[in-house]
């Protein structure tokens, strides 16, 4: 068992003093220097005493917690770092690792419990700081920090951010997020000050301590830039601000580009930046004067560190590999795990990312954030930049049982439904779509996914909730025939008489409806789609009905030439066999498909399915060319509008990779137009020759 405190300390938390009188803590009512924080670090160190204990801190952006959590890497007690605000989730890691010490708020002062004067802990030298990946929900999981991890990436951060003495950062996140923390490190590690506070930017208190206190800088995350928008930060006179600071999440290029443009004019810089817990804080930067060519790139490797990009098997782009003195030791998920040393060299971010010619990294999409769906694998990112493509500020979850979506806004919900399900390819049953006043968000500002998942409503088997809760437009029951057909539809209207056909069904909700059909009434007539909803629907059984067991199941004609025109296409392409045609197979299904359920109904209503159906091709494949345009050199504006095969090149070109969808295109706009026209019938006892138009 550790004892004395004879090894490691945290270098810039042991030398405060050696910084004189230079300002180190200002707020609103007090000035600080660096000896007198010293004094008081030095102080509460005497009270952790000269045995190495396991300290853990309930942390909020004051000058106690500071005080603290300095005294602890002074003295070289491992630190485990909370947000005061949470105290279910101090709770539950004071129940899991059993520390030594305990400090927490109370009565306007901290409250120091020392539940032991010695330590039950075996605790390895290296040992520093314990932090949460996983926002404040008091997982037992903690990225274990050493010594070397601290001091190294605050070194890191200020020299590429030119901190020194006459810089002072206001605390705008909390010390207990590794963000924020990275601030408190680096400028305390050049002698630089900390405007300390916890006012939110939208707070005009805030501004005023800025500016009354001389401050240079300040760190944001994705959300706070949508509160500074509200506070209209872009016209505020900061004559001291230096620097503005980015990282927690991907911010839009937009908004990336907008606020470098700014700074430019306003005579400060604008750093996009790139990390995680497990890297200490930071891994990479973007330097100021390439923000308005390459918005979205995370930049290049923080001095000491360096990235290589592994291939995933399946992915087009490999995951980011960090390595760099920052990196964590490893992970800790019990009291034992605080005695082992490192176990990682090297940072698997779980990033997939590429090399922009420009020599900086972009991030594309993450590797945990994918799910797979009827055996297609989503992106869960792509989902929501297909929607930040359209103006909504959304947020996506999910499992392999289906994708949860979260959007602000007065959309309307069911046609972002519909523009998510043909985007991504996906059965619109397994979206759901909830439109709510705010994201839900960690106190770090980060989305919170899991908040996102909360909204999910009942699966099938699950007890269904009340139908004010579950219902459809009518408060019809989640599996009844009605409800299946408004979810795979969006109709708000379904009488007795309707059928899928004549409420609009084409086969790219065929699938879906189908499914839950079968679920929902135990068996599936061959002729549903044009059966009446009235009989559909299930009717009491008086006596149970026994199902004969089949060796083979009867398979649907579309499913069988899907299937054989990919097989052949697949084939072709990998060199099994050549057969010239292969992907006509499909122009077949979609001729099957256009005759099964556009062929039906009198003639204006017809033409306006018809209409739509063509339309569910044709306006997101123009969006997806349209960006694929705008992002590389393979197309041209007649792609966009699907009139390559007569306005492009003869030869083939990469602008033929769209050759498919124009010509079916062409084809189902022309059939529209044919059966639009008026044909004249024979009236009845006319002879062959005679007749007249309808």
């Amino acid at each position: 068992m550790t004892t004395q405190l004879d090894f490691m300390r945290v270098p810039f938390a042991a030398d405060l003093a050696s910084y004189g009188d230079s300002p180190a803590i200002l707020t609103d009512t007090l000035a600080m220097t660096y000896r007198e924080l010293a004094e008081r670090v030095d102080a509460f160190a005497l009270r952790l005493g000269t045995t190495r204990r396991l300290v853990a801190l309930a942390a909020a952006n004051d000058l106690d917690s500071l005080v603290v959590y300095l005294a602890a890497l002074a003295g070289g007690h491992p630190l485990i770092l909370l947000p005061e605000d949470k105290p279910a989730a101090l709770e539950s890691l004071v129940a899991a690792y059993d520390p030594d010490v305990v400090v927490q708020p109370g009565n306007g002062q901290l409250l120091l419990d020392e539940r032991r004067t010695g330590t039950r802990h075996e605790l390895h030298p290296d040992l520093a700081l314990l932090l949460s990946t996983s926002g404040s929900t008091g997982s037992p999981k903690l990225v274990r920090l050493s010594h070397a991890n601290l001091q190294s990436n605050a070194e890191s951060i200020s020299e590429y951010l030119n901190i020194g003495p006459d810089d002072r950062a206001a605390t705008t996140l909390p010390m207990s997020y590794c963000y924020g923390l990275s601030v408190i490190n680096s400028h305390l590690l050049r002698g630089a000050g900390l405007v300390l506070t916890d006012l939110s930017v939208v707070d005009p208190c805030f501004w005023d301590l800025f500016r009354g206190r001389g401050a240079t800088s300040f760190a944001a995350v994705p959300y706070t830039f949508e509160l500074l928008e509200r506070v209209g930060f872009a016209d505020m006179d900061l004559p001291g601000l230096r620097c503005v600071t980015q990282a927690g999440g991907r911010l839009g290029q937009d908004s990336v580009r907008n606020y470098a443009e700014l700074g430019r004019r306003n005579g400060w810089e604008f750093f996009v930046m790139y990390g995680q817990t497990e890297a200490t804080a930071r891994m990479a930067y973007l330097p100021p004067e390439l923000a308005a060519d390459v918005p979205g790139a995370v930049g290049v490797p923080v001095p000491g560190g360096s990235f290589r990009i592994d291939p995933v098997p399946g992915l087009e782009h490999g995951e980011l590999i960090y390595s760099g003195a920052n990196v964590m030791l490893g992970y800790a998920e019990c009291p034992e795990d605080l005695a082992a040393g490192r176990t990682v060299t090297e940072l698997r971010t779980g990033d997939l990312a590429r090399l922009h010619p420009a020599g900086v990294y972009e991030v594309v999409g993450r590797r945990s954030r994918f799910v797979k769906i009827v055996g297609l694998r989503v992106d869960l990112g792509q989902v929501e930049r297909l929607l930040a493509d359209l103006g909504v500020r959304a947020a996506s979850a999910g499992t392999d049982d289906g994708v949860v979506v979260a959007f602000e806004g007065d959309h309307d919900a069911h046609l972002l439904g519909k523009v998510l399900a043909q985007g991504m390819g996906l059965p619109r049953a397994a979206l759901e779509v909830h439109a709510v006043d705010h994201l839900p968000r960690l106190a770090t500002g980060k989305l919170d996914y899991q908040g996102v998942l909360a909204l999910r409503g009942p699966k099938p088997g699950q007890a269904p909730a009340p139908a004010a809760e579950t219902g459809g437009p009518d408060n019809s029951p989640p599996d009844s025939v009605r409800r299946i057909l408004q979810d795979a539809l969006e109709c708000a209207e379904i009488g007795d008489d309707d059928t899928f056909v004549s409420l609009g069904g084409d086969s790219l909700s065929y699938v879906a409806a189908s499914v839950r059909l079968e679920q929902a009434l135990g068996h599936l007539p061959r002729d549903w789609h044009v059966t009446p909803v009235r009989d559909l629907e299930p009717r009491p059984r008086t006596a149970p009905v026994r199902k004969r067991r089949r060796f083979f199941a009867p398979v649907e004609t579309s499913i069988v030439l899907r299937a054989v025109g990919i097989v052949l296409i697949v084939s072709t392409h990998v060199g099994l066999f050549s057969w010239q045609g292969a992907a006509h197979v499909l122009m077949a299904v979609a001729g099957y498909n256009f005759a099964r359920f556009q062929l039906s109904g009198k003639r204006i209503p017809r033409l306006r399915r018809q209409m739509s159906s063509v339309a569910r091709i044709v306006v997101p494949s123009m969006a997806f060319i349209a960006v694929a345009f705008l992002i590389t050199d393979n197309y041209a504006p007649a792609n966009i509008v699907l009139l390559n095969a007569i306005l492009g090149p003869e030869g083939v070109s990469t602008q033929w990779h769209f050759w498919f969808i124009e010509i079916l295109v062409y084809l189902l706009v022309g059939s529209v137009a044919l059966l639009a026209v008026p044909w004249r019938t024979a009236p009845s006892g006319a002879s062959p020759c005679s007749f007249r138009w309808r």
